[in-house]
Protein backbone atom coordinates (compact mmCIF):
# COMPACT_ATOMS: atom_id res chain seq x y z
CA UNK A 1 0.00 0.00 0.00
CA UNK A 2 2.81 2.43 0.90
CA UNK A 3 4.48 1.88 -2.47
CA UNK A 4 1.18 2.72 -4.22
CA UNK A 5 0.92 5.93 -2.19
CA UNK A 6 4.44 6.92 -3.25
CA UNK A 7 3.60 6.34 -6.92
CA UNK A 8 0.37 8.35 -6.64
CA UNK A 9 2.22 11.24 -4.99
CA UNK A 10 4.87 11.27 -7.72
CA UNK A 11 2.15 11.39 -10.40
CA UNK A 12 0.41 14.27 -8.57
CA UNK A 13 3.74 16.14 -8.34
CA UNK A 14 4.33 15.82 -12.07
CA UNK A 15 0.77 16.99 -12.84
CA UNK A 16 1.04 19.99 -10.52
CA UNK A 17 4.20 21.16 -12.26
CA UNK A 18 3.33 20.34 -15.89
CA UNK A 19 -0.47 20.74 -16.02
CA UNK A 20 -1.35 23.16 -13.20
CA UNK A 21 1.94 25.06 -13.82
CA UNK A 22 2.56 25.36 -10.08
CA UNK A 23 6.06 26.45 -9.07
CA UNK A 24 8.19 23.35 -8.49
CA UNK A 25 9.15 24.36 -4.94
CA UNK A 26 5.52 24.87 -3.90
CA UNK A 27 4.49 21.64 -5.65
CA UNK A 28 7.15 19.68 -3.76
CA UNK A 29 5.97 21.08 -0.42
CA UNK A 30 2.29 20.34 -1.15
CA UNK A 31 3.01 16.77 -2.28
CA UNK A 32 5.37 16.15 0.65
CA UNK A 33 2.63 17.10 3.13
CA UNK A 34 0.07 15.02 1.22
CA UNK A 35 2.44 12.01 1.21
CA UNK A 36 2.95 12.34 4.95
CA UNK A 37 -0.78 12.24 5.68
CA UNK A 38 -1.46 9.39 3.25
CA UNK A 39 1.37 7.34 4.78
CA UNK A 40 -0.12 7.77 8.24
CA UNK A 41 2.43 10.15 9.74
CA UNK A 42 1.26 12.35 12.65
CA UNK A 43 0.89 16.00 11.62
CA UNK A 44 3.57 17.07 14.11
CA UNK A 45 6.05 14.61 12.57
CA UNK A 46 5.23 15.85 9.07
CA UNK A 47 6.13 19.39 10.08
CA UNK A 48 9.39 18.15 11.62
CA UNK A 49 10.21 16.18 8.45
CA UNK A 50 9.67 19.32 6.35
CA UNK A 51 12.10 21.29 8.47
CA UNK A 52 14.66 18.50 8.67
CA UNK A 53 14.44 17.70 4.96
CA UNK A 54 15.02 21.23 3.73
CA UNK A 55 17.62 21.89 6.44
CA UNK A 56 19.67 18.75 5.84
CA UNK A 57 19.57 19.15 2.07
CA UNK A 58 20.45 22.84 1.90
CA UNK A 59 22.73 22.71 4.93
CA UNK A 60 25.31 20.73 2.97
CA UNK A 61 24.73 22.44 -0.37
CA UNK A 62 23.81 26.10 0.02
CA UNK A 63 27.36 27.43 0.58
CA UNK A 64 28.75 25.33 -2.26
CA UNK A 65 26.00 26.18 -4.74
CA UNK A 66 25.98 29.90 -3.94
CA UNK A 67 29.75 30.27 -4.09
CA UNK A 68 29.93 28.04 -7.15
CA UNK A 69 27.43 30.35 -8.83
CA UNK A 70 29.47 33.39 -7.81
CA UNK A 71 32.69 31.94 -9.18
CA UNK A 72 31.01 30.80 -12.38
CA UNK A 73 29.42 34.22 -12.91
CA UNK A 74 32.76 35.96 -12.33
CA UNK A 75 34.52 33.60 -14.75
CA UNK A 76 31.86 34.37 -17.37
CA UNK A 77 31.59 38.14 -16.86
CA UNK A 78 35.36 38.78 -16.88
CA UNK A 79 35.92 36.94 -20.16
CA UNK A 80 37.87 34.10 -18.52
CA UNK A 81 35.24 31.67 -19.79
CA UNK A 82 35.87 32.63 -23.40
CA UNK A 83 39.61 32.18 -22.90
CA UNK A 84 39.12 28.71 -21.45
CA UNK A 85 36.71 27.62 -24.18
CA UNK A 86 38.94 28.90 -26.96
CA UNK A 87 42.00 27.05 -25.63
CA UNK A 88 40.07 23.81 -25.13
CA UNK A 89 38.59 23.95 -28.60
CA UNK A 90 42.01 24.69 -30.13
CA UNK A 91 43.53 21.68 -28.34
CA UNK A 92 40.77 19.10 -28.76
CA UNK A 93 38.73 20.53 -31.63
CA UNK A 94 34.94 20.54 -31.70
CA UNK A 95 34.93 16.86 -32.67
CA UNK A 96 36.58 15.71 -29.43
CA UNK A 97 35.44 18.39 -26.97
CA UNK A 98 33.01 15.95 -25.33
CA UNK A 99 35.88 13.53 -24.70
CA UNK A 100 37.77 16.35 -22.98
CA UNK A 101 34.81 17.22 -20.75
CA UNK A 102 34.08 13.56 -19.99
CA UNK A 103 37.68 12.91 -18.93
CA UNK A 104 37.70 16.07 -16.82
CA UNK A 105 34.48 14.96 -15.11
CA UNK A 106 35.94 11.55 -14.30
CA UNK A 107 39.16 12.91 -12.81
CA UNK A 108 37.33 15.60 -10.85
CA UNK A 109 34.58 13.21 -9.77
CA UNK A 110 36.88 10.81 -7.93
CA UNK A 111 37.73 13.18 -5.03
CA UNK A 112 34.53 15.30 -5.13
CA UNK A 113 31.00 14.66 -3.93
CA UNK A 114 28.57 14.64 -6.87
CA UNK A 115 26.80 17.92 -6.07
CA UNK A 116 30.11 19.72 -5.54
CA UNK A 117 31.52 18.41 -8.82
CA UNK A 118 28.30 19.36 -10.64
CA UNK A 119 28.40 22.96 -9.44
CA UNK A 120 32.10 23.31 -10.23
CA UNK A 121 31.89 21.79 -13.71
CA UNK A 122 28.68 23.44 -14.94
CA UNK A 123 30.41 26.78 -15.76
CA UNK A 124 32.94 24.89 -17.90
CA UNK A 125 30.15 23.09 -19.80
CA UNK A 126 28.20 26.29 -20.40
CA UNK A 127 31.35 28.12 -21.47
CA UNK A 128 31.76 25.66 -24.34
CA UNK A 129 28.02 25.76 -25.10
CA UNK A 130 27.80 29.55 -25.37
CA UNK A 131 31.14 30.10 -27.06
CA UNK A 132 30.59 27.56 -29.84
CA UNK A 133 26.77 27.37 -29.96
CA UNK A 134 26.55 23.63 -29.29
CA UNK A 135 23.55 21.81 -27.73
CA UNK A 136 23.97 21.96 -23.94
CA UNK A 137 22.64 18.49 -23.07
CA UNK A 138 24.66 16.86 -25.86
CA UNK A 139 27.84 18.55 -24.59
CA UNK A 140 27.23 18.25 -20.86
CA UNK A 141 25.87 14.73 -20.39
CA UNK A 142 29.21 12.87 -20.84
CA UNK A 143 30.83 14.92 -18.08
CA UNK A 144 27.86 14.48 -15.75
CA UNK A 145 27.77 10.74 -16.48
CA UNK A 146 31.38 10.61 -15.28
CA UNK A 147 30.48 12.42 -12.06
CA UNK A 148 27.50 10.12 -11.46
CA UNK A 149 29.47 6.92 -11.99
CA UNK A 150 32.23 7.95 -9.59
CA UNK A 151 29.56 8.87 -7.02
CA UNK A 152 27.85 5.48 -7.19
CA UNK A 153 30.71 3.07 -7.86
CA UNK A 154 33.99 4.37 -6.52
CA UNK A 155 35.47 4.99 -3.10
CA UNK A 156 36.11 7.50 -1.47
CA UNK A 157 32.48 8.56 -2.05
CA UNK A 158 30.27 8.14 1.06
CA UNK A 159 27.95 5.36 -0.13
CA UNK A 160 30.64 3.04 -1.59
CA UNK A 161 32.85 3.57 1.47
CA UNK A 162 29.96 2.74 3.83
CA UNK A 163 29.08 -0.34 1.79
CA UNK A 164 32.69 -1.54 1.81
CA UNK A 165 32.81 -1.20 5.60
CA UNK A 166 29.51 -2.98 6.25
CA UNK A 167 30.18 -5.85 3.83
CA UNK A 168 33.84 -6.19 4.93
CA UNK A 169 35.02 -5.77 1.35
CA UNK A 170 38.52 -4.78 0.27
CA UNK A 171 38.64 -1.05 -0.56
CA UNK A 172 41.41 -1.44 -3.17
CA UNK A 173 39.71 -4.33 -4.98
CA UNK A 174 36.39 -2.48 -4.95
CA UNK A 175 38.08 0.53 -6.54
CA UNK A 176 39.74 -1.61 -9.23
CA UNK A 177 36.53 -3.51 -10.07
CA UNK A 178 34.63 -0.24 -9.95
CA UNK A 179 36.95 1.29 -12.52
CA UNK A 180 36.38 -1.71 -14.81
CA UNK A 181 32.64 -1.01 -14.64
CA UNK A 182 32.92 2.77 -14.72
CA UNK A 183 34.70 3.18 -18.06
CA UNK A 184 32.22 1.32 -20.32
CA UNK A 185 29.27 2.80 -18.38
CA UNK A 186 30.50 6.35 -18.99
CA UNK A 187 31.23 5.71 -22.67
CA UNK A 188 27.80 4.21 -23.34
CA UNK A 189 25.58 6.31 -21.05
CA UNK A 190 27.52 9.51 -21.60
CA UNK A 191 29.10 9.65 -25.04
CA UNK A 192 26.87 7.29 -27.03
CA UNK A 193 23.48 8.00 -25.46
CA UNK A 194 23.97 11.78 -25.59
CA UNK A 195 24.16 11.54 -29.40
CA UNK A 196 20.42 10.83 -29.37
CA UNK A 197 19.78 14.12 -27.55
CA UNK A 198 21.12 16.61 -30.10
CA UNK A 199 17.57 17.76 -30.83
CA UNK A 200 17.19 19.13 -27.26
CA UNK A 201 18.22 22.69 -28.06
CA UNK A 202 16.67 24.73 -25.25
CA UNK A 203 18.66 27.68 -23.95
CA UNK A 204 20.32 26.74 -20.64
CA UNK A 205 20.45 28.91 -17.52
CA UNK A 206 21.76 32.37 -18.39
CA UNK A 207 23.83 32.84 -15.23
CA UNK A 208 27.09 31.83 -16.91
CA UNK A 209 26.51 33.66 -20.20
CA UNK A 210 28.86 36.62 -20.43
CA UNK A 211 28.03 40.01 -21.90
CA UNK A 212 30.55 41.81 -24.07
CA UNK A 213 33.82 42.22 -22.20
CA UNK A 214 36.44 44.90 -22.80
CA UNK A 215 39.43 43.05 -24.33
CA UNK A 216 41.80 45.03 -22.11
CA UNK A 217 40.11 43.58 -19.04
CA UNK A 218 40.08 39.94 -20.18
CA UNK A 219 42.38 37.85 -17.94
CA UNK A 220 45.18 35.82 -19.50
CA UNK A 221 44.84 32.14 -20.33
CA UNK A 222 46.83 30.86 -17.34
CA UNK A 223 44.97 33.17 -14.96
CA UNK A 224 41.62 32.05 -16.42
CA UNK A 225 42.33 28.35 -16.05
CA UNK A 226 43.90 28.57 -12.59
CA UNK A 227 41.17 30.81 -11.18
CA UNK A 228 38.30 28.77 -12.64
CA UNK A 229 39.76 25.40 -11.62
CA UNK A 230 41.17 26.52 -8.27
CA UNK A 231 38.52 24.67 -6.19
CA UNK A 232 39.37 21.42 -7.98
CA UNK A 233 43.11 21.99 -7.64
CA UNK A 234 42.78 22.76 -3.92
CA UNK A 235 40.72 19.64 -3.29
CA UNK A 236 43.17 17.42 -5.16
CA UNK A 237 46.17 19.02 -3.43
CA UNK A 238 44.69 18.64 0.06
CA UNK A 239 43.73 15.03 -0.66
CA UNK A 240 47.32 14.21 -1.65
CA UNK A 241 48.82 16.11 1.26
CA UNK A 242 46.61 14.37 3.82
CA UNK A 243 48.16 11.00 2.93
CA UNK A 244 51.65 12.28 3.69
CA UNK A 245 50.71 14.04 6.93
CA UNK A 246 49.16 11.19 8.91
CA UNK A 247 52.07 11.17 11.32
CA UNK A 248 51.58 14.91 11.96
CA UNK A 249 48.10 15.29 13.55
CA UNK A 250 48.20 19.10 13.78
CA UNK A 251 49.13 19.54 10.13
CA UNK A 252 46.56 16.96 9.08
CA UNK A 253 43.84 18.78 11.02
CA UNK A 254 44.69 22.00 9.20
CA UNK A 255 44.63 20.22 5.83
CA UNK A 256 41.31 18.55 6.69
CA UNK A 257 39.86 21.96 7.54
CA UNK A 258 41.06 23.49 4.27
CA UNK A 259 39.81 20.44 2.32
CA UNK A 260 36.21 20.99 3.43
CA UNK A 261 34.29 21.97 0.24
CA UNK A 262 32.84 25.10 1.87
CA UNK A 263 36.29 26.35 2.91
CA UNK A 264 37.71 25.47 -0.52
CA UNK A 265 34.98 27.50 -2.22
CA UNK A 266 35.49 30.47 0.13
CA UNK A 267 39.25 30.50 -0.49
CA UNK A 268 38.68 30.18 -4.24
CA UNK A 269 36.20 33.07 -4.26
CA UNK A 270 38.55 35.32 -2.29
CA UNK A 271 41.48 34.57 -4.59
CA UNK A 272 39.40 34.90 -7.77
CA UNK A 273 38.06 38.25 -6.52
CA UNK A 274 41.61 39.54 -6.91
CA UNK A 275 42.93 37.51 -9.86
CA UNK A 276 39.88 37.88 -12.10
CA UNK A 277 38.42 41.05 -10.61
CA UNK A 278 40.77 43.60 -9.03
CA UNK A 279 43.76 42.42 -11.07
CA UNK A 280 41.91 43.04 -14.36
CA UNK A 281 40.98 46.64 -13.58
CA UNK A 282 37.62 46.19 -11.87
CA UNK A 283 36.84 47.72 -8.51
CA UNK A 284 35.45 45.85 -5.53
CA UNK A 285 31.93 47.23 -6.03
CA UNK A 286 31.80 45.87 -9.61
CA UNK A 287 32.92 42.41 -8.47
CA UNK A 288 30.39 42.38 -5.62
CA UNK A 289 27.62 43.35 -8.07
CA UNK A 290 28.54 40.30 -10.15
CA UNK A 291 28.24 38.12 -7.04
CA UNK A 292 24.89 39.70 -6.14
CA UNK A 293 23.50 38.95 -9.61
CA UNK A 294 24.70 35.35 -9.31
CA UNK A 295 22.82 34.82 -6.04
CA UNK A 296 19.61 36.20 -7.59
CA UNK A 297 19.98 33.81 -10.51
CA UNK A 298 20.25 30.67 -8.37
CA UNK A 299 17.83 31.49 -5.52
CA UNK A 300 14.95 29.48 -6.99
CA UNK A 301 17.26 26.55 -7.73
CA UNK A 302 18.17 26.41 -4.05
CA UNK A 303 14.51 26.39 -3.02
CA UNK A 304 13.62 23.62 -5.47
CA UNK A 305 16.52 21.46 -4.28
CA UNK A 306 15.41 22.06 -0.70
CA UNK A 307 11.87 21.03 -1.68
CA UNK A 308 13.13 17.75 -3.10
CA UNK A 309 14.90 17.14 0.20
CA UNK A 310 11.58 17.61 2.02
CA UNK A 311 9.88 14.93 -0.09
CA UNK A 312 12.79 12.55 0.43
CA UNK A 313 12.69 13.10 4.20
CA UNK A 314 8.94 12.49 4.48
CA UNK A 315 9.26 9.25 2.53
CA UNK A 316 12.22 8.18 4.67
CA UNK A 317 10.58 9.02 8.01
CA UNK A 318 7.39 7.20 7.00
CA UNK A 319 9.29 3.88 6.88
CA UNK A 320 8.64 3.18 3.19
CA UNK A 321 12.21 2.02 2.60
CA UNK A 322 11.96 -0.72 5.24
CA UNK A 323 8.65 -1.95 3.82
CA UNK A 324 10.11 -2.20 0.31
CA UNK A 325 13.16 -4.05 1.60
CA UNK A 326 11.04 -6.60 3.49
CA UNK A 327 8.95 -7.33 0.39
CA UNK A 328 12.02 -7.88 -1.78
CA UNK A 329 14.02 -9.89 0.75
CA UNK A 330 11.96 -13.03 0.18
CA UNK A 331 12.38 -13.06 -3.59
CA UNK A 332 14.24 -16.03 -5.12
CA UNK A 333 16.80 -14.29 -7.33
CA UNK A 334 20.60 -14.21 -7.59
CA UNK A 335 22.02 -12.38 -4.53
CA UNK A 336 23.79 -9.74 -6.66
CA UNK A 337 20.58 -9.03 -8.57
CA UNK A 338 18.66 -8.92 -5.28
CA UNK A 339 21.07 -6.34 -3.85
CA UNK A 340 20.72 -4.27 -7.02
CA UNK A 341 16.91 -4.55 -6.99
CA UNK A 342 16.52 -3.48 -3.36
CA UNK A 343 18.73 -0.43 -3.89
CA UNK A 344 17.08 0.42 -7.23
CA UNK A 345 13.50 0.32 -5.97
CA UNK A 346 14.29 2.30 -2.83
CA UNK A 347 16.15 4.83 -4.98
CA UNK A 348 13.14 5.24 -7.30
CA UNK A 349 10.75 5.61 -4.36
CA UNK A 350 12.88 7.82 -2.08
CA UNK A 351 15.23 9.63 -4.47
CA UNK A 352 18.44 9.39 -2.44
CA UNK A 353 21.24 7.18 -3.77
CA UNK A 354 22.95 7.17 -0.38
CA UNK A 355 19.81 6.12 1.52
CA UNK A 356 19.06 3.47 -1.11
CA UNK A 357 22.55 2.02 -0.77
CA UNK A 358 22.63 2.06 3.02
CA UNK A 359 19.13 0.57 3.32
CA UNK A 360 19.96 -2.20 0.86
CA UNK A 361 23.21 -3.11 2.59
CA UNK A 362 21.36 -3.32 5.92
CA UNK A 363 19.24 -6.10 4.42
CA UNK A 364 22.03 -7.85 2.50
CA UNK A 365 24.85 -7.74 5.08
CA UNK A 366 23.40 -10.43 7.41
CA UNK A 367 23.00 -12.75 4.40
CA UNK A 368 26.61 -12.46 3.17
CA UNK A 369 27.83 -15.47 5.15
CA UNK A 370 25.47 -17.80 3.28
CA UNK A 371 25.12 -16.37 -0.25
CA UNK A 372 28.73 -16.90 -1.41
CA UNK A 373 29.35 -13.85 -3.57
CA UNK A 374 32.40 -11.60 -3.56
CA UNK A 375 31.75 -8.67 -1.18
CA UNK A 376 33.32 -6.14 -3.56
CA UNK A 377 30.90 -7.20 -6.27
CA UNK A 378 27.97 -6.81 -3.88
CA UNK A 379 29.18 -3.29 -3.06
CA UNK A 380 29.14 -2.47 -6.78
CA UNK A 381 25.79 -4.17 -7.41
CA UNK A 382 24.15 -2.12 -4.65
CA UNK A 383 25.97 1.01 -5.83
CA UNK A 384 24.68 0.50 -9.37
CA UNK A 385 21.15 -0.04 -8.10
CA UNK A 386 21.32 3.17 -6.07
CA UNK A 387 21.71 5.18 -9.31
CA UNK A 388 18.57 3.80 -10.95
CA UNK A 389 16.13 6.26 -12.60
CA UNK A 390 16.66 9.56 -10.82
CA UNK A 391 13.44 11.56 -11.09
CA UNK A 392 11.35 14.24 -9.33
CA UNK A 393 12.20 13.18 -5.75
CA UNK A 394 15.97 13.50 -6.30
CA UNK A 395 17.86 16.78 -5.87
CA UNK A 396 20.22 15.79 -8.71
CA UNK A 397 17.24 15.68 -11.09
CA UNK A 398 16.32 19.27 -10.21
CA UNK A 399 19.91 20.49 -10.39
CA UNK A 400 20.12 19.18 -13.95
CA UNK A 401 16.64 20.39 -14.95
CA UNK A 402 17.01 23.94 -13.62
CA UNK A 403 20.59 24.59 -14.75
CA UNK A 404 19.91 23.25 -18.25
CA UNK A 405 16.45 24.91 -18.32
CA UNK A 406 14.63 21.74 -19.42
CA UNK A 407 11.06 20.53 -19.12
CA UNK A 408 10.34 17.52 -16.89
CA UNK A 409 9.86 15.38 -20.01
CA UNK A 410 13.22 16.47 -21.44
CA UNK A 411 14.94 15.90 -18.09
CA UNK A 412 13.54 12.37 -17.83
CA UNK A 413 14.58 11.64 -21.41
CA UNK A 414 18.14 12.87 -20.83
CA UNK A 415 19.11 12.78 -17.15
CA UNK A 416 16.85 10.00 -15.85
CA UNK A 417 17.59 7.69 -18.77
CA UNK A 418 21.33 8.32 -18.49
CA UNK A 419 21.24 7.35 -14.82
CA UNK A 420 19.17 4.24 -15.63
CA UNK A 421 21.60 3.15 -18.35
CA UNK A 422 24.50 3.48 -15.92
CA UNK A 423 22.61 1.44 -13.34
CA UNK A 424 21.74 -1.41 -15.72
CA UNK A 425 25.21 -1.49 -17.27
CA UNK A 426 26.70 -1.60 -13.77
CA UNK A 427 24.62 -4.67 -12.91
CA UNK A 428 25.56 -6.34 -16.21
CA UNK A 429 29.24 -5.66 -15.53
CA UNK A 430 28.96 -7.07 -12.00
CA UNK A 431 27.36 -10.27 -13.29
CA UNK A 432 30.10 -10.66 -15.92
CA UNK A 433 32.84 -10.17 -13.31
CA UNK A 434 31.07 -12.69 -11.09
CA UNK A 435 31.86 -15.42 -13.65
CA UNK A 436 35.59 -14.79 -13.27
CA UNK A 437 35.95 -13.77 -9.64
CA UNK A 438 35.57 -16.19 -6.75
CA UNK A 439 34.79 -15.14 -3.19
Amino acid sequence: MSILVVLICIIILVLLITWVKLNAFLALLVVSILAGFLLGMPSVDIAKSLQKGIGDTLGSLVIIIVMGGMLGKLVAETGAAQSIATVMMNIFGEKYIRWALMTTGFVVGIPLFYNVGFVLMIPLIFTVVYQFKLPAVYIGLPMLASLSVTHGFLPPHPSPVALVAQLHADMGLTLVYGLLLAIPSILIAGLLYSKTLKDITVLPLQIFKAEHTDKNKVPGTANSFLSALLPVLLLIATSLLSFGMKQYPTAQNIITFIADPSIVMLLSILIATYTLGINTGRNMKQVMNIYGDAVKDIAMILLIIGGSGVLKQVLTDSGVSGEIARVLQGMQVHPLILGWMIAAIIRVCLGSATIAGLTAVGIIAPMMATIHVHPSLMVLAIGAGSLMFSHVNDSGFWLFKEYFNLSIKQTIRSWSMMESIISVLGLMGVMILNFFIQK
